[in-house]
């Protein structure tokens, strides 16, 4: 009997509370309620993350799902968001149109908050438009496509620089630096390649140089000696290769050995140290590359660096600090959100201002960078190096 009065007591108590909070200040309501939930819903936030775990570029997919997980465990061991832990949440796009859809929705299935990741934009695209469907706020960290902004879903966040805007750099290091004239462009029909190079080829145009040769290779092509042939005979002073590093180590390898004119360089698809090695490192030597910032020629990544080195006995890879700022972004709009509900937390992306190991993170009201983060890397012994 004691026991069940206890229970109506203590009833009673909480609607007078419940009464006196609906009829006092509803954002004190609001924020008991907020903290209530966060307690709540099993002490976790799900972020999905998406990437290449398998093909040819599951390398570049594994150091980022690595930096992910790096900054995760940041995270947590700092008591996580608002006190709940996240879990990360991986899927295998494979670089593929199909494979990312059924990823996406794999995402979608298990209940993520928000989505942190993509590398190849073939396959970013069509997973973007999944996770706009269902409002799940989404930030790229490596493909950067400009499509992925042209489909202007405001739920999309691109903390890499876009293709324009590795356009202009590629632009402004051949035709305003070294002075050419002829420019040769070549991408092998993948979405980010393609767009990287009809917007570089605009780009030339209008600085005042000529495309002389402009030209697609099937992404599995080994043997180069006729797009080379085509090249000697063009004489270009610049050639620039927009594809991913297997295909442009071999490119450059013939390229070098059939002596075409002019310097070579590729984007940033193609900046991984393997580019080095398949082409041998003399044919590699000078080659220029277009890139966004990696872990090694920034200031503030030094214990990112050695703390990776340390866990996974490797360097970080070329988008694995953007892949870590990535994680740290959104766990700052999420905490600014102060809840899980996904339009609180798009509108908390949208107003970003985050100090990174990458730069400083804002958003133009597209959802790509509001400053540029490209720079000109150089092929120097055997390593990347910054051009001068």
């Amino acid at each position: 009997m004691k026991k069940q009065t206890s229970i109506g007591i203590a009833t009673v108590i909480l609607g007078m509370l419940a009464l006196t909070a609906c009829g006092g200040n509803s954002d004190g309501a609001k924020s008991a309620a907020s903290s209530a939930e966060g307690s709540a819903y099993g002490k976790e936030i799900k972020i999905g993350m998406m990437s290449a775990l398998s093909g040819n570029e599951a390398k570049m997919g594994q150091d980022m799902k690595q930096a992910a997980e790096l900054a995760v465990d940041e995270i947590n061991a700092a008591g996580g968001i608002n006190g709940s832990k996240i879990k990360l949440v991986a899927q295998d796009d494979a670089c593929d149109p199909q494979t990312a859809t059924a990823a996406a929705n794999k995402l979608v299935s298990e209940g993520v908050t928000a989505v942190v990741g993509g590398y190849c934009s073939g396959a970013a695209i069509p997973a973007t438009g999944v996770f706009h469907q269902n409002g799940i706020p989404t930030v790229i960290t490596a493909a950067n496509s400009q499509k992925i902004a042209d489909q202007k879903f405001p739920e999309i966040f691109m903390i890499n620089g876009t293709g324009v805007h590795q356009a202009q750099m590629a632009t402004e290091y051949m035709v305003n630096q070294k002075q050419a004239k002829k420019i040769a462009i070549i991408h092998d029909n993948s979405a980010f390649a393609k767009d990287l190079a009809e917007v570089t080829k605009k780009q030339v145009e209008s600085a005042g140089a000529k495309v002389v040769v402009f030209d697609a290779v099937n992404p599995d092509e080994t043997d180069f000696s006729s797009l080379v042939s085509k090249l000697k005979q063009a004489q270009p002073d610049a050639t620039y290769w927009t594809a991913y590093y297997k295909g442009g180590g071999l490119f450059i390898k013939q390229f070098k050995q059939q002596g075409v004119s002019g310097i070579i360089g590729v984007g940033d698809g193609a900046n991984d140290k393997m580019l080095i090695d398949i082409a041998g490192k003399a044919a590699a030597e000078g080659t220029f590359i277009t890139n966004s910032p990696t872990a090694e020629f920034l200031p503030d990544a030094k214990k990112f660096v050695d703390d990776y080195k340390g866990r996974f006995s490797q360097e970080p890879g070329p988008y694995s600090a953007l892949q870590y700022d990535g994680i740290k972004v959104m766990a700052d709009a999420i905490k600014r959100a102060g809840s899980t509900d996904k339009k609180a937390i798009t509108e908390a992306l949208a107003k970003s201002d985050v100090k990174t190991l990458t730069g400083q993170v804002s958003f133009t009201p597209q959802g790509t960078l509001t400053k540029s983060n490209f720079v000109v890397l150089q092929v120097k012994e055997g390593t990347f190096a910054p051009s001068k």
